[in-house]
């Protein structure tokens, strides 16, 4: 094993550890939160599927980091195809998730003047189908995945291959891949441009809101201020979510329109579609302070119900 190789791995390993681990604590408190009759708003439901799609989205990492350590690492035929096919649906959920989340709290904190103040009452009714829409659809856009995917054996007598380290795609020809690269951008785009909209949005409420109560509270720091700290959560997680699904956009364009590509290039899309998925639980976990503190104290309840409201992100 040279030394490339061995960076890899650990690359891989911490990054799916720490991201597993972060996802996983927040599908425990999730569970908690459910079996204890924690009574949670509706934006919970849209966090739970975000952190399963990015927990499906890290298991890759598993097979990527064992390939990475072991020259001799193979998936089986059909193992291949489902592990590749809902890594890429996962992606797409999360993608999904996060703008419909963006989408929701920019209702929420509308003003009563505003033309979207009349969708506050019906949101929260939509957010279950819209989810359900989103799986649907990513379920559509990847299904060419399992058909060009297979197996390191099968995949030797192919000269034109996406090499994974432990699966391959073939190359779909020049017409039917720059069709499947436009789909796949256009797929990212509307997700991504709604999720810049809203957190546009957002950003210009709290500042409008900042700049007429400025003049009651002239001796506050603009540090202390709920909507300066509420303005830059979201800033970082939106700058944070931008900036690696972009890059993985353009590295997905691209390896859908080459005839060929080398493993490194594919471990490289591999490791950019991992980094927000890694680092969103812990954004999510800052987010959810006082509701990770309303868990702890029900698990400490020995099963008695508690009854308790969380405030909105």
């Amino acid at each position: 094993m040279d030394t490339r190789d061995l960076t890899l791995g650990i690359f891989f390993l911490s990054q799916t550890v720490l991201g597993l681990l972060g996802n996983s604590i927040l599908i425990y408190c999730f569970i908690i939160a459910d079996f204890s009759g924690i009574k949670v708003k509706p934006t919970h439901l849209i966090v739970k599927h975000l952190t399963w799609a990015n927990f499906i989205v890290l298991c890759r990492g598993i097979p990527q980091t064992i390939a990475a350590f072991s020259q001799t690492y193979y998936v089986d035929y059909v193992s291949c195809k489902l592990a590749l096919y809902f890594h890429r649906v996962a992606r797409g959920v999360s993608l999904g998730s996060t703008s419909l989340l963006s989408v929701f709290q920019a209702i929420t904190i509308s003003p009563s003047n505003s033309k979207w103040a009349q969708l506050k009452v019906r949101a929260p009714r939509i957010i279950g189908p819209s989810l359900g829409l989103c799986w649907a659809l990513q379920l559509l856009v990847y299904v060419f995945i399992p058909v060009y995917t297979t197996d390191i054996k099968h995949g030797r007598n192919v000269t034109r291959i996406n090499d994974y380290g432990y699966c391959v795609i073939i190359s779909r020809g020049r017409l039917i891949s720059t069709f499947i690269a436009i789909l796949l951008a256009s797929n990212d785009a509307i997700f991504s441009g709604l999720m810049m909209w809203s957190s546009g949005y957002m950003v210009f409420i709290l500042l409008k809101h900042k700049q007429k109560v400025s003049h009651t509270h002239r001796s506050q720091s603009p540090r202390s201020s709920p909507e300066t700290r509420a303005t830059q959560r979201i800033l970082t997680l939106v700058s944070s979510f931008l900036l690696f699904y972009v890059t993985s956009v353009v590295l997905t364009s691209y390896l859908s329109v080459l005839e060929g590509t080398t493993k490194w290039l594919s471990n490289a899309l591999v490791a950019m579609s991992a980094c927000f998925p890694a680092l969103c639980p812990f954004l999510l976990i800052n987010h959810y302070t006082s509701f990770f503190r309303l868990c702890d104290t029900c698990c400490s309840c020995q099963r008695t119900r508690c009854t308790c409201v969380v405030r909105e992100l």
